[in-house]
C-alpha cells in the first residue's frame, strides 16, 4: 500500500511539471498611460494700483494687462512664466480698458481655468452690460451659422434646375429688352410729332403777321 501511494505522488508530479512546461512564457510590456491633465479652476481679486504707479499716465492700461498675465503666470504655475500661454477673455479686456489708457481699474476679480498648458482667463462677476454683450455676440454666431448652413443647402442643389433657372433669366432679359426698344421707339415718335407741330404753329404765326 505504501509503495502504491508513493507511486501516485512521483505520477502526479510528473504530470504538474509537464503541464507547467506546455505554459508558453508570456512577456509582459509596460505602457505608459498619458494621464489627462485635470482642469483647475481658480478665482483671484489681482491689486492693479501699486504695479500701475510707477509707470507713465499713457502705458498705465497697458501695464494693468501685463500685471494679470504675471500674476496668473505665478500663481498657476505657468511653464517658464510664458505669457503667451495665457488668454485674455474678450470681455476682461473691455473690463480692463473700460476708462481708458490712463485710469484702469485699482483691482479686479477674475476666473482662471487651465486646460493642460494654457491658461484662460475671465471675468469672475458679469455685469448686467456684460450679460447683454455676451447674448448678443450668441446671436450674432447663431446667425452666421444659419447663413451658412443655407449657403450649403444652395450648393447642394441638382444642375438640372439651375440649367432650368439660367434658360428663363434669358427669355426674363430678352422680353425686358425687347420692352425698352419699343419705349424708346414710342418716345421719338413722340419727339418727332412734337417738332412737326411746333413748326407748323411757327408758320401759322408768320402768316398771320404776313397779313396784318
Amino acid at each position: 500500500m505504501a509503495k502504491e501511494k508513493t507511486e501516485k505522488k512521483i505520477t502526479e508530479e510528473k504530470i504538474k511539471e509537464t503541464k507547467v512546461e506546455d505554459k508558453p512564457k508570456t512577456t509582459t510590456i509596460k505602457t505608459k498611460v498619458a494621464k489627462e491633465t485635470p482642469e483647475l479652476e481658480r478665482i483671484y481679486i489681482i491689486p492693479l494700483r501699486e504695479k500701475c504707479r510707477s509707470v507713465p499716465r499713457y502705458k498705465k492700461t497697458n501695464k494693468a494687462v501685463k500685471t494679470i498675465k504675471e500674476f496668473i503666470a505665478r500663481h498657476m504655475r505657468v511653464q517658464n512664466r510664458d505669457l503667451e500661454k495665457i488668454k485674455i477673455d474678450k470681455i476682461l479686456n473691455e473690463a480692463v480698458w473700460f476708462r481708458g489708457i490712463r485710469s484702469p481699474p485699482h483691482k479686479i476679480k477674475v476666473k482662471a481655468t487651465k486646460i493642460g498648458d494654457i491658461v484662460k482667463v475671465e471675468l469672475a462677476e458679469l455685469s448686467d452690460k456684460y450679460k447683454f454683450k455676451i447674448a448678443r455676440l450668441e446671436k450674432r454666431e447663431k446667425i452666421a451659422e444659419a447663413k451658412q448652413k443655407t449657403k450649403s443647402t444652395k450648393k447642394e442643389i441638382p444642375e438640372e434646375n439651375t440649367e432650368k433657372e439660367k434658360i428663363e433669366e434669358e427669355k426674363n432679359k430678352s422680353m425686358e429688352e425687347f420692352a425698352q426698344k419699343e419705349m424708346k421707339m414710342e418716345a421719338k415718335e413722340k419727339k418727332h410729332t412734337a417738332k412737326m407741330l411746333t413748326e407748323e404753329q411757327k408758320g401759322k404765326i408768320e402768316s398771320t403777321n404776313q397779313i396784318e
